[in-house]
């Protein structure tokens, strides 16, 4: 699996996802998952981490990011990992390892794929069946990006207004809230593997511009596309058998209608 502080690419976006040792529910509690978040604003203090969204949820969290220097990704990574481990097993009064060795980062092309990755984040515990609506979960950036602080801010609405084109953050802030409104409303909340599992998701042109890139760490692996269009740098075969079958899902669906 690639790691975020093996590669550096100015200005490129990063999905990261770190799960829990052995998936156990380690965040179930929010005075938990509230803790990732303090130290996640403390990353973005001392490291100018470029955080762009975030969402904690009982065994895993979601981390979209903006790289933008050498190092600032993996270190406030080991931070955030290490001292949310380091006061859980304090306060429980126990040792042992509280994440998987690895957390996994996606290289995501800054087209319209950002947002919808960015949404597919947003809607990831109301796909767990856990709210009805992002705003009902607190540990997580949409309340934030929707109404910002005034302080302790976390996400980094510059470069969201950059990123998108847009010509102000009360625009982007505004076509957000309707991205997400209409994935609710078509009910499109389903779970698409690729933008935790792949290596990079993209245009054909973003992946083969990556695959190129990283060429020496992912000397075998193959460019799969999607039903949707969609380009990514599959990670495993498994993720490969999860995009086919979404494919011929997808398929089944369009018969169905016809």
């Amino acid at each position: 699996m690639p790691r975020a502080n093996r590669f550096y690419v100015p200005g490129g976006v990063w999905h990261i996802t770190h799960r829990c040792h052995n998936r156990e529910f380690l965040l179930k509690f929010e005075r938990d998952r509230l803790r990732w978040k303090y130290w996640l604003f403390q990353a973005v203090k001392r490291y100018g981490l470029c955080v762009l969204n975030y969402i904690v949820t009982s065994n895993h969290i979601h981390l979209l990011v903006r790289d933008t220097k050498q190092q600032t990704i993996s270190r406030s990574m080991q931070l955030i990992a290490g001292r949310v481990a380091q006061e859980f097993n304090q306060r429980k009064v126990k040792k042992g390892a509280f994440w998987e060795d690895r957390y996994f980062a996606t290289a995501i092309d800054t087209d319209q794929h950002l947002f919808r990755c960015f949404v597919y984040i947003d809607l990831n515990m109301v796909r767990a069946g856990k709210v009805t609506h992002p705003s009902l979960w607190k540990a997580s950036g949409y309340n934030e990006i929707q109404s910002p602080p005034l302080r302790y801010r976390i996400v980094d609405k510059e470069a969201l207004t950059e990123l998108g084109g847009f010509m102000n953050y009360e625009a982007f802030r505004k076509q957000h809230f309707e991205w997400v409104e209409s994935q609710l409303r078509q009910g499109r909340i389903e779970r698409e593997p690729y933008w935790s599992d792949a290596i990079a998701v993209g245009s054909e042109n973003y992946v083969e511009s990556m695959k190129s890139l990283l060429s020496a760490k992912i000397r075998y692996r193959s460019v799969v596309h999607t039903c949707d269009g969609t380009c990514v740098i599959e990670d495993t075969n498994d993720l490969k058998s999860n995009i086919l079958d979404e494919n011929e899902r997808f398929k089944q669906v369009i018969n169905h209608r016809g």
